[in-house]
């Protein structure tokens, strides 16, 4: 079949909403892979691991050469990916125990993780 004036100028429509979600992504990955950079240059280097969480897209879990952790939430699995790779920093299939036990929590961590069960602060505040 031909193609008609219209299916020609959805195509085109498309191929502009495409590139403008592409785009978007990009810059956004772009904008993480700095984030990442700075925590990894404040924290004397960095290593990372990426989690799916569903609608949400990604997590990017971080931690620091000196223990300090964090983490950034990418819109998609992709884009996180994109940002770790541009950012240059080592990234672990799994939060297994050798990367966890670079971790080092303080006070106010585990107070957070102890909860109400012994007395930590509750979480409706």
């Amino acid at each position: 079949m031909a193609e008609t004036a219209a299916d020609a100028a959805d195509t085109g429509q498309t191929s502009r909403t495409d590139a403008r979600k592409a785009a978007r992504a990009e810059r956004r990955a772009a904008r993480l892979a700095h984030q990442i950079g700075a925590f990894a240059k404040e924290h004397g280097g960095a290593e990372g691991q990426l989690a799916y969480i569903g609608q949400a897209g990604a997590r990017i879990v971080l931690v620091g050469e000196d223990g300090a952790w964090g983490d950034l939430v990418a819109p998609t699995y992709a884009v996180a990916e994109n940002a770790a790779a541009k950012s240059g920093i080592t990234m672990h299939e799994e939060f297994d125990g050798e990367f966890a036990l670079k971790v080092r929590t303080g006070p106010y961590e585990w107070s957070r993780m102890a909860g109400m069960q012994i007395g930590g602060p509750s979480n409706d505040r």
